[in-house]
């Protein structure tokens, strides 16, 4: 079991930057693939980054690539997402997602387990 609590959102002009937090509970922390997604009204959840367990790799969306990164601290079992150059369609909540062993995979139904997300509002 794998629990996830995300920090970090508020609001932020455009051009700003916020950095998100995910920590999670439990043992298996280091044997999680680990991803973020976002939604906003009236859209369906995408993916934003990943980053695998084993290896380190990372993976973006192309709509972030270059301006946003993810990373991970095995020892503090917490994932950060450090977001730069913020724009106002990076407005939405942002949840993080683990699985174990996992891929890294962009698809949300990989992911067994989920924060309760934090709201990322971007002003233009």
């Amino acid at each position: 079991q794998v629990q996830l609590v995300e920090s970090g959102g508020g609001l932020v002009q455009a051009g700003g930057s916020l950095r998100l937090s995910c920590a999670a509970s439990g043992p298996t922390f280091s044997t999680c693939a680990i991803a973020w997604f976002r939604q906003a009204p009236g859209k369906e959840r995408e993916f934003v980054a990943s980053i695998k367990w084993n290896n380190g790799w990372t993976y973006y969306a192309d709509s972030v690539k270059g301006r946003f990164t993810i990373s991970r601290d095995n020892a503090e079992n917490t994932v950060y997402l450090q977001m730069n150059s913020l724009k106002a369609e990076d407005t939405a909540v942002y949840y993080c997602a683990a699985e174990r062993f996992g891929t890294g995979s962009r698809s949300p139904g990989t992911y067994r387990y989920w924060g309760q997300g934090t709201q990322v509002t971007v002003s233009s």
